[in-house]
């Protein structure tokens, strides 16, 4: 009877132990896959940056009077991010399946923080392309109706 009792306790354990194992294991794969996700996302929106001073720039060149201001600033900026994805892509690539549950979460914060504080110049570029955009329709109107 005890030994029975014994192998019951030692199940329930083993079972704790196997439970505890699956969601250390889920929680790491989970991680590691939102890392992939947001490295993407970030190379997504750093590239739709770079699209847009590209096109800013297009429109501009027709347009001599519309000052550049800046561009060059921002086309190292978004050089510098790229740049520092690719180390963070390096880093995953080489540290990840070694690294604790905590530098995961931190690398996953990271790249958080810096989607969200690239966010508001995306949204800025948006809307500067767009005056851009209608301003320009405004110069062609204007040059087409004199």
């Amino acid at each position: 009877m005890l030994g029975l009792a014994a192998l019951i306790v030692l199940g329930a354990i083993l079972a704790a132990m196997a439970l505890a194992y699956r969601r250390r294991v889920d929680r790491r794969t989970g991680s590691l896959h939102q890392l992939l996700e947001l490295a993407d996302r970030l190379e997504g929106d750093l590239k739709s940056c770079r699209a847009g001073l590209q096109q800013a720039h297009a429109v501009m060149s027709l347009n001599p009077d519309l000052p550049a201001h800046g561009e060059q600033e921002a086309r190292h900026a978004i050089d510098a991010g790229l740049r520092s994805l690719l180390q963070q892509r390096i880093w995953i690539r080489d540290q990840a399946p070694r690294a604790s549950q905590q530098q995961l979460d931190q690398a996953v914060h990271a790249m958080n923080d810096t989607r969200d504080r690239l966010r508001p110049l995306l949204a800025a570029l948006d809307r500067a392309q767009h005056d851009l955009d209608s301003a320009m329709r405004e110069h062609l109107r204007r040059e087409h109706d004199a």
